[in-house]
């Protein structure tokens, strides 16, 4: 059976075969908007402001899935890309396993630790509570959300695309309608949130886990294996640019809060936790484009395929170019609506959100090119390259303009920071593709 990376991909064929990773993003990412809406219209907004400040604690832990999918899903491929597959789904089970192990262990500290952690935090009173409550039922769903971000990946490696969907789509879809039932019919509260998500989550991280080892047509299958640690470490090195991305961003996040609390109150957090729902949609596309792209650029990289690697290249940076500029319309044409949405119960904290959205929206010209230019190098297994775009993105730059902007230009100077953060990162990402384009011989 030939293998659908080896064929040669027009736009068409490339927009189908990414799309499907693109729509499982976003539906990952939805949990915590779905969460943030509910809980925001129907308990109050100090619970709205407790889930924007344990959410990316939680997160941060996923992102060991991130790490071992996309890190492992480039060996995978590169191997399969040069016809060994049988030590292909070697490589492929020990990651499963690992992961799932890593999950277990975070589980159980997650649990343990989330009362000093949200009172590190800053959480006080009531909202302590609520952070509390809603992290130690998210950290019992650990183990399985760290295998649902990480078989993302792996679904796009073993051309099940579709598949990988259709799961997606029933773990969002069961999260929508549990949230509805538990919380506005039941009226369990933050709590019924929480529950909602971790109920979704089993169903993103088991079904993938049942699907695998069962006898199916994919290419990948879970089989008997051992610990193979020089390509392990190796998975872990080359994805810790995504580990790096999704830890950096939950640090950036708490870093946020601590200004907006301190320059905003309550009502900054709660504003900034509406921005980063809409983010995390937006972020999502590129981020998924980049998932769902990898494999292709990992086979034909292992293949010696450079005529199809720089098809892919220049198709790849045209479109992430084009959804930046649609994402910014997008986002400064619905900032009332998207507004309303969290927090249309209060005319202060609706004003400030729009406003925020206006300064804010203009990252999303520059972030997915860095974000593809991060998953690209990863794809190429070139983990360190891929790693300082993520470091300077997601921390160094970010850092640097939170607490410097807001000495300038107060409260705008945080709405502006990331968009600022990403414009620098932008001259690192292109610096990086043409130093190693002929090294690859994608351009």
């Amino acid at each position: 059976m030939k293998n659908k990376l080896s064929q040669h991909f027009t736009l068409k064929k490339l927009y189908k075969f990414v799309l499907p990773a693109v729509i499982m993003l976003i539906f990952t990412s939805a949990y915590s908007m779905v969460d943030g809406f509910f809980v925001s219209n129907f308990v109050n907004k100090t619970a709205f402001a407790a889930v924007n400040i344990i959410l990316p604690v939680v997160f941060g832990v996923g992102a060991i899935g991130f790490m071992t999918g996309t890190g492992g899903s480039a060996l995978v491929a590169k191997t399969m890309g040069e016809g060994d597959m049988k030590k292909a789904n070697e490589y492929f089970s020990m990651i499963v396993y690992v992961t799932l192990a890593a999950g277990v262990l975070f589980s159980v500290l997650g649990h343990c630790l989330i009362y000093p952690i949200a009172g590190f935090l800053g959480a006080t009173g009531e909202m302590l509570d609520y952070c509390v409550v809603y992290g130690r039922i998210l950290f019992f769903a650990t183990p399985v959300f760290v295998l649902q971000y990480m078989f993302q990946s792996f679904f796009a490696v073993a051309s099940k695309t579709k598949t990988g969907l259709a799961i997606t789509l029933a773990a969002g879809f069961s999260n929508i309608i549990l949230d509805a039932l538990f919380m506005v019919v039941f009226k369990w509260g933050i709590a019924g949130a929480a529950i909602a998500t971790a109920v979704s989550q089993i169903v993103g991280g088991v079904v993938p886990l049942v699907y695998f080892f069962s006898k199916n047509s994919s290419t990948l299958r879970l089989v008997k294996t051992k610990i193979f640690l020089k390509p392990l470490l190796k998975a872990c090195a080359n994805g810790s640019s995504e580990l790096m991305t999704n830890i950096s961003v939950s640090l950036i996040q708490l870093l946020y809060n601590f200004q907006l609390m301190r320059l905003a109150g309550e009502d900054g957090v709660a504003a900034y936790g509406t921005l980063i729902y809409v983010s995390y949609i937006f972020i999502s596309i590129f981020l998924g484009y980049g998932i769902g792209s990898a494999p292709l650029f990992a086979y034909n990289e292992g293949a010696g395929n450079t005529d199809e690697l720089k098809s892919l290249f220049k198709k790849s940076m045209a479109t992430i170019s084009s959804l930046g500029v649609v994402l910014l319309v997008v986002s400064i044409v619905f900032a009332k609506p998207m507004s309303m949405l969290f927090v249309g119960y209060d005319q202060a904290l609706t004003d400030m959100t729009v406003h925020a959205f206006w300064l804010y929206s203009f990252c999303f010209l520059f972030n997915g090119i860095n974000i593809f230019g991060s998953a690209f190098f990863t794809a190429l297994n070139n983990g360190l390259v891929s790693a300082v775009i993520s470091f300077l993105r997601t921390l160094f730059f970010q850092v640097v303009s939170v607490l410097v902007l807001p000495i300038f230009f107060g409260l705008d100077g945080i709405w502006v920071a990331v968009a600022v953060a990403e414009m620098l990162s932008l001259t690192v990402t292109l610096t990086f593709f043409v130093v190693y384009r002929k090294k690859y011989r994608y351009a």
